[in-house]
């Protein structure tokens, strides 16, 4: 059985994680990690698992760790798992690039998978989306996505995600055709745009763009249940424990590029 310690355990994704373990046969809490400013800090789970902080963590504990905490504590997080030689999911959105820096960092000493959507149909989209973009060269790409009215970054994580992998189907730099969230003005070529909701209670909503003259392409994909991003963060957990050290996304996890070249080869 997997014993798993989650990071931002009190937060929205975080109790589903937990929830989710809690139905689990293979892998079960054994840590629930909070900030030590937190409300939780110190209250009992139903199990009877205390919430606790990183410092007063058992990490003789945890087997892996999955992070549904915020930017800011991935620092914290990192050192943690590092020194104490544990495999890390880190789902957090909203990372910048330093953060980004301090990933691979990691991932020289212990297994690191980062996904900043743990959905199968979401790690499956990216790669449609990267070969629908190097099929249709000359197509404008756009995305569209709608989250929950208290999602703070924007566009969010997942919707990056699709666009890198956009750019990276026509092997073009993300940082040069990365037009953030649309505003006014004349759209440029090559560009790579955003449009963003937040509304209600909204899950997860994603769509990929690509247009030409007189057709055009529409990929999306939508969450009607958060759980599914809780086991899917298991599933990456389960998987993790048994990787030696290196970065590793959800596609790694499905096998999904060796899928794609033998399709490419029939």
């Amino acid at each position: 059985m997997l014993k798993v310690g989650v990071l931002g355990a009190s937060g929205r994704m975080g109790q589903t994680v937990v929830s989710a373990l809690s139905q689990s046969e293979n892998a079960k809490l054994t840590a629930a990690v909070v900030r030590a400013a937190s409300s939780s800090y110190g209250k009992k789970l139903k199990d009877g698992l205390q919430y606790t902080s990183l410092q007063d963590t058992n990490a003789q504990n945890i087997d892996v760790l999955i992070d549904f905490s915020l930017p800011e504590a991935l620092g914290d997080n990192l050192f943690f798992a590092c020194e104490n030689g544990i495999p890390i999911v880190v789902c957090t959105t909203g990372l910048d690039s330093n953060q980004q820096q301090q990933l691979m960092k990691a991932s020289e000493d212990i297994p690191v998978l980062y996904a900043r959507n743990t959905s199968v149909g979401i790690a499956l989209l990216e790669q449609l989306v990267a070969l629908a973009s190097a099929a249709l060269s000359t197509a404008d790409i756009e995305i569209f996505e709608a989250h929950h009215k208290h999602k703070k970054d924007a566009p969010s994580g997942t919707a990056i995600a699709l666009g890198e992998a956009a750019a990276k189907g026509r092997h073009q730099d993300w940082s040069t055709v990365n037009a953030g969230v649309r505003g006014d003005g004349v759209r440029q070529d090559d560009s790579i745009g955003f449009s963003v909701m937040r509304a209600g209670d909204i899950i997860g909503e994603h769509q990929v763009t690509l247009a030409t003259e007189g057709e055009r392409i529409e990929l999306s994909h939508k969450v009607s249940n958060r759980n599914t991003f809780a086991q899917g963060a298991v599933n990456a957990a389960l998987w993790l424990q048994d990787q030696k050290p290196g970065y590793y996304s959800m596609q790694d996890i499905l096998e999904l590029n060796k899928v794609f070249n033998q399709l490419l080869k029939q």
